[in-house]
């Protein structure tokens, strides 16, 4: 495919912390970013829960590529609750967002999502990739509720008659996304958890924003792709962050006394690998950071 510069990107939650990386690496690579968000800064004022006024906010804008990366979450999710207003966003935010992208002539839409939609469960050494089901349905209604948002921005999006393109991300880490935990860290209020050789996929903000430029590049039409730097526990972030930046060392705790934090338990009990060779082979995407230690001694050392 050939690759078009100097394109218009609309991208929903510019002002995010993921938001932000995209519209740097957006800018770098010589397209025109519009911000859509509800705060000032943003190019487009609108939200995507607002129907009519989202599509006021578009009359006369003209785009050829929506990024929809806009979430509820301000800070990592802790109860079945805080996830809510997220998966809101994936379904009625995707489908009001698709409606206003058409009246801007937006031929390709890009949307984020998470390899934790393969499932919040133990997969033991399998490793997944694309042609595994994604978004299935399960029958405890909070996390179906999750799953449900995560399985519609995908169909809504693939049925939409745009170009639509997944990619499916590992948890975020990087600047924006870490520096919480290490203050946290510094005040002895994050403990660790013993992951029991249990993994979770990771990537680092930086190189999720270059896979969105080479996912509008040279991405296939109705195609997802996971978009994964590593795989380390959480009680191995943890443990990690305290070593590279010098916190003090945190204590361990058992996962269950994690039960009342209802999100973060269930979690703490995934243990999911995820491919990333499709990305790798399709989209040309290579990470900068194939580690999460790579990245997090990048970050420490950027702060010396």
């Amino acid at each position: 495919m050939t690759e078009i510069k100097n394109q218009t990107v609309i991208v929903a939650g510019a002002s995010g912390v993921f938001g932000r990386h995209i519209r740097e690496a957006l800018t770098d690579a010589g397209h025109t970013v519009l911000g859509l968000g509800r705060g000032e800064g943003n190019e487009i004022r609108g939200d995507l829960l607002d129907r009519d006024g989202l599509l006021r906010a578009f009359e006369g804008i003209k785009a050829d590529v929506v990024v929809h990366a806009a979430t509820a979450l301000r800070k990592p999710p802790m109860t079945h609750k805080g996830m809510f207003g997220t998966d809101d966003l994936r379904v009625a935010g995707t489908a009001n967002l698709i409606e206003a992208a058409k009246l801007a002539g937006v031929r390709r839409f890009i949307g984020e999502n998470v390899a934790v939609g393969y499932g919040y469960r133990d997969f033991g050494d399998r490793v997944l990739t694309e042609a595994d089901e994604f978004g299935a349905p399960v029958t405890d209604p909070k996390i179906n509720r999750h799953l449900e948002g995560i399985r519609e921005k995908e169909r809504l999006a693939r049925e939409s008659g745009l170009e639509a393109i997944s990619l499916r991300f590992g948890f975020f880490y990087g600047p924006g996304g870490t520096e919480a935990m290490v203050h946290m860290l510094r005040k002895r209020q994050m403990p660790a958890f013993n992951d029991h050789g249990r993994v979770s996929p990771w990537t680092h903000l930086a190189d999720a924003a270059a896979a969105v430029v080479a996912a509008i590049d040279r991405g296939r039409p109705g195609e997802a792709y996971n978009v994964v730097d590593d795989h380390m526990g959480f009680g191995g972030l943890i443990q990690a962050l305290a070593e590279i930046f010098g916190t003090p060392k945190p204590f361990t705790v058992p996962t269950w006394m994690m039960a009342p934090a209802s999100y973060m338990h269930l979690m703490l009990g995934v243990n999911m690998r995820v491919s990333s060779e499709k990305a790798r082979r399709e989209l040309g995407w290579r990470p900068a950071y194939p580690t999460v230690l790579d990245g997090l001694r990048a970050q420490a050392s950027a702060h010396v």
